[in-house]
């Protein structure tokens, strides 16, 4: 039964990588487009998303 319980988080993990990193580079070009903008609240909001990504990413990673 155990086996069976990792097979399905690896391959969930599995799917789950390509949609993360295409919400990295969607959450990156936002982030460039408030540096351009310099609006402050929204280059925050992006970092801190972007931290959450990364720490999911690499969670899933290993």
């Amino acid at each position: 039964m155990e086996q069976v319980i990792e097979t399905l988080k690896r391959r969930d993990a599995e799917e789950r990588i390509p949609v993360l990193k295409l919400e990295i580079d969607y959450e990156l070009v936002t982030l460039h487009d408030a540096l351009i903008q310099n609006c402050m609240d929204e280059i925050a909001n992006c970092k801190i998303r972007l931290e959450k990504f990364r720490q999911e990413l690499i969670r899933l990673e290993v």
